[in-house]
């Protein structure tokens, strides 16, 4: 369950937690043309930090830009709503969920004039996937559910209403007692997570899915820069899901998973079934720059 705060900043103004609704007849409830943002804000020792708070709100605005909404405003007042709604609800570390959607007015597939709205929550959220996820490893099922298609839907947005995908998938994978889900593209290659990138290592070398199957991950692109200086060959790559059963080390990454090590995957151990050296070695590193910890990184974190 969702850890409440106090306010949630609602087109310009802050309204009680309790009090952030919308119409029944609101667009984007119907019809799922919205874009939104995972983001995160962590504890550092000279305060909040956001994790790469201006590409999280420049991919905001291109999904925007995608699904032809214009945001109301702009890319400097969001970004200052997101810092003023981190203090006003003075937490240290949090999950960050701007959204943008259609609302009330014409019914119907064509929006016509509908308003703009925009709303940013914020509030406490530990590891997406549990503690013991990230200390061990989580267990992976590949679903029966399809990455979308290029040609189905906008697949370089986050779009609200491609994730019915998502939460099919992991709803599916949950009943089959695993701990997440693995989507394959429509060639047969393995594509994503239910809202994660995935990455494998073979023979010392990094690969992961190239963004024509995936949605260009703020994480994914922060890893591969962290390996390359780390003297880490990454591979942008299609591979199959048989070559992830025979991977010597297997992760997720994303905003709300971080990174999160793949222990198993269809009932096959990944490697030795537990975190191997170079998740462990690359996560490692990941925690130390969002908590402020590594100076070759400063400019990834935004404070608040």
């Amino acid at each position: 369950m969702i850890e409440e705060s106090k306010k949630i900043w609602m087109d310009g103004k802050f309204v009680d937690w309790a009090d952030a609704n919308v119409h029944i007849l609101t667009h984007t409830l119907h019809y799922g043309t919205g874009a939104f943002e995972g983001i995160r804000c962590y504890k550092t020792k000279n305060g909040p930090a956001v994790f790469r708070l201006k590409e999280h709100v420049d991919r905001l605005f291109d999904s925007c830009h995608i699904l032809n909404m214009k945001s109301p405003y702009t890319h400097e007042k969001i970004s200052k709503a997101i810092a003023d709604t981190i203090n006003i609800n003075k937490l240290k570390e949090c999950y960050i969920r701007p959204l943008v959607y259609l609302g009330y007015g014409a019914m119907g597939l064509y929006p016509r004039d509908n308003p703009v709205r925009v709303a940013i929550a914020v509030w406490p959220w530990g590891a997406y996937l549990g503690e013991e996820g990230l200390k061990n490893g989580i267990r992976v099922k590949v679903s029966s559910f399809t990455r979308l298609h290029a040609n189905i839907t906008m697949t370089k947005s986050k779009t609200c209403g491609d994730y019915v995908n998502s939460t099919l998938a992991k709803s599916e994978s949950i009943a089959c007692n695993y701990d997440e889900a693995l989507l394959l593209d429509t060639n047969g290659y393995v594509a994503e997570g239910t809202g994660q990138n995935i990455f494998i290592l073979r023979n010392g070398v990094l690969h992961t899915p190239p963004l024509p199957s995936v949605l260009e991950g703020i994480t994914r692109k922060s890893i591969m820069e962290m390996a390359k200086k780390e003297k880490i060959e990454v591979k942008e790559t299609y591979f199959t899901r048989d070559e992830l059963y025979i991977a010597d080390e297997a992760f997720f990454t994303g905003t709300a998973a971080e990174v999160t090590p793949i222990r198993e995957v269809d009932g096959r151990a990944i490697g030795g079934g537990r975190p191997g050296p170079i998740t462990k070695k690359l996560q490692k590193l990941f925690f130390k720059i969002v908590k402020g910890e590594d100076p070759r990184y400063k400019t990834w974190l935004a404070y608040i």
